[in-house]
């Protein structure tokens, strides 16, 4: 006997998507919190190398011009309210001991945006750096916690400034370990590290793991110390 359940066709299962097809973002506007630092500075450079639309943001807005026409390639400069309600993307580069209080501030400009927190929790002694633990867990959960309503991603830890803001190299041999929750968040993150020669986005969890990724910025600091150098990471076999 046949049964009548036999001659229905199973639904087909939906393709599996390929991790390294990412998304077009040549089109987005990115901000750098902390666009006048070392690392922000170095951020925007190589975005807007790449063709990206860059604002760097800053408290001073006056200093943000002058950091964007330092470093031309149609950089623009403005106070951190505009560049965040001006931006697609925003990436986060404020030293650590500013970090909750620059995002409170900015809670209603950040609204709907996506967020690439690149905050390193660090202390300095006489032994060298040192992770420190959040009482969120990590920068990027204590971002998600005080932007209830904008995409948190975490991001671009592991970047020397020295090579990210120096024109004579053309590319930057790294890899950039990617966190967040959504998918399409942490795709559109892992393609603006890609705009940059040299450098891959690999997806690296949740935010959850951020504490660590975080952290080994101390054990590479300890290494560049120790061989005068000015190490990356690259991930074996993906």
């Amino acid at each position: 006997m046949t049964n009548a359940d036999d001659s229905k066709t199973a639904p087909a299962k939906a393709p599996v998507k390929d991790p390294r097809e990412l998304p077009d973002v040549s089109g987005l506007v990115v901000g750098v919190l902390g666009g006048t630092g070392d690392q922000g500075r170095g951020l925007a450079y190589r975005l807007a190398r790449a063709g990206q639309q860059v604002i760097i943001g800053s408290r001073d807005a006056e200093r943000a011009r002058g950091a964007a026409a330092e470093l031309g390639l149609g950089v623009e400069g403005a106070d951190n309210a505009e560049c965040a309600r001006r931006s697609d993307v925003v990436i986060v580069a404020v030293p650590w001991e500013g970090h909750a209080k620059t995002l409170e501030s900015l809670r209603t400009e950040l609204a709907g945006k996506l967020i690439v927190d690149c905050v390193n929790p660090l202390g300095f002694d006489k032994q060298g750096a040192y992770a420190l633990t959040p009482d969120e867990g990590s920068a990027a959960q204590q971002a998600a916690a005080l932007l209830p309503d904008s995409r948190v991603t975490a991001a671009f830890h592991h970047l020397s400034a020295v090579l990210l803001t120096n024109p004579e190299i053309e590319k930057i041999d790294t890899d950039v370990m990617v966190l967040g929750e959504v998918r399409a968040d942490t795709d559109i993150v892992q393609a603006l590290a890609a705009r940059i020669p040299g450098m891959r986005g690999i997806f690296a969890g949740r935010l959850r793991n951020a504490h660590q990724v975080e952290s080994l910025v101390a054990n590479l600091i300890s290494v560049n110390r120790r061989y005068k150098a000015h190490a990356g990471l690259r991930l074996t076999d993906v």
